[in-house]
């Protein structure tokens, strides 16, 4: 391969590894993916494309069937005591795109397919691990016995919130946790509530977020115990398709990028689903990582120490502000609580705050990567 198209290897077939990998390809580097999964996940956490991504994916074509598979979102509804407290509208803040509801798993599926149209397969099972790096290459094992081993230029480390890539590299993940555990579930619904918004139902002691996956299927993600009790009424919860639990972290790496590794995703970055931002912001990695390459192909360290320096300040500024978010919709103590009582729909009639709520969700709240 010539100087002017590295060897890349990229760790994860996510969402982030997936888009770098499509990236890549369209700009003439062939990466290898590799996923230790077996198969993709048949489940989804993330639920919505916003604008800045399908404005990045415009020109390979998935945003177009993105666009047409999903169902666009007319805003947010927030309720408290079984009263509408504040409506916030999606305003057009994108000439071309809103904000766009569909499964992590299909958006998955689709970049798979426009990535196997450039000649390109995930290479499932593969337990890939670092070994070393130096001035020539980084050394990764492809296996867990190490039967498979590789040198390349450089690595994508999109290997989710436990990187083993970056817990070799020794980057800190500095953050924290908050100590409830979040129950997740998919389940059939028969609700007053308006499917074309997604819905914030406010209580003493959290939240409850709701969001119409389908004619019938709706998400319901909450910071309380057993919330298909304290849905509105007239609301009827059906059998739950699917049912989870998780805790939400906020942590920024130290750095994203060390040597001929990067990391991007939620190997650099996690927070709250609050603000929908978390698969958005990992495929806006992947397109700054493959601009940064097209920038100095020749150069793979300098290339990285660049993805570092354009990624890392977006990543602490994004995680903060969906940390602050959550925290008041959370209502973690009493001033939390009376804000959202009092300032939240004072706040719904400004514009100003409106647009800037609004950047917030559809990824617009900083420049695109360059």
């Amino acid at each position: 391969m010539s100087m002017s198209q590295p060897s890349v290897l990229i760790v994860g077939a996510g969402p982030t590894g997936l888009a770098a990998a499509l990236f890549l390809a369209r700009q003439g580097v062939q990466p290898r993916i590799v996923d230790m999964a077996p198969a993709p996940a048949p489940h989804s956490r993330a639920l919505a494309v916003n604008p800045r991504t399908l404005e990045l994916l415009e020109p390979t074509g998935v945003s177009e069937r993105m666009v047409a598979e999903g169902r666009p979102t007319l805003g947010v509804c927030f309720h408290e005591g079984g009263k509408v407290l504040a409506r916030v509208d999606a305003e057009r803040v994108h000439p071309r795109y809103g904000l766009t509801v569909l499964s992590q798993a299909r958006s998955e599926a689709l970049l798979a397919e426009a990535l196997e149209a450039q000649g390109i397969v995930v290479e499932r099972g593969r337990k890939a691990r670092l070994l070393c790096q130096d001035e020539t290459s980084a050394r990764v094992c492809l296996d867990d016995d190490c039967v498979g081993v590789g040198n390349f230029d450089m690595v994508f480390a999109a290997d989710g919130a436990h990187s083993r890539f970056r817990e070799k590299l020794g980057i800190d993940f500095p953050g924290d946790t908050y100590p409830e555990a979040w129950p997740l579930f998919d389940v059939p619904l028969e609700t007053p509530l308006d499917r074309r918004y997604a819905h914030v139902l406010f209580f003493p002691d959290g939240m409850i977020f709701l969001l119409a996956l389908d004619d019938t299927v709706w998400r319901v993600i909450s910071s309380v115990s057993d919330p298909l009790s304290r849905l509105p009424a007239g609301s009827t919860a059906g059998t739950p398709l699917w049912s989870s639990t998780f805790h939400i972290a906020h942590r920024v790496t130290a750095r994203c990028a060390l040597g001929r590794v990067a990391l991007g995703g939620d190997a650099a970055h996690i927070h709250s689903p609050v603000g929908a931002r978390g698969m958005n912001l990992g495929i806006e990695d992947a397109a700054a990582l493959a601009r940064c390459v097209a920038a100095q192909p020749d150069n793979p360290v300098e290339a990285l120490s660049r993805y570092h320096s354009q990624r890392h300040g977006v990543h602490e500024a994004v995680v903060e502000r969906i940390h602050a978010i959550t925290s008041m919709a959370r209502g973690g103590n009493a001033l939390l609580r009376g804000l959202r009582h009092t300032v939240l729909p004072a706040a719904a009639r400004v514009p100003l705050f409106r647009r800037f709520a609004l950047r917030t969700v559809m990824g617009l709240d900083h420049p695109a990567p360059g």
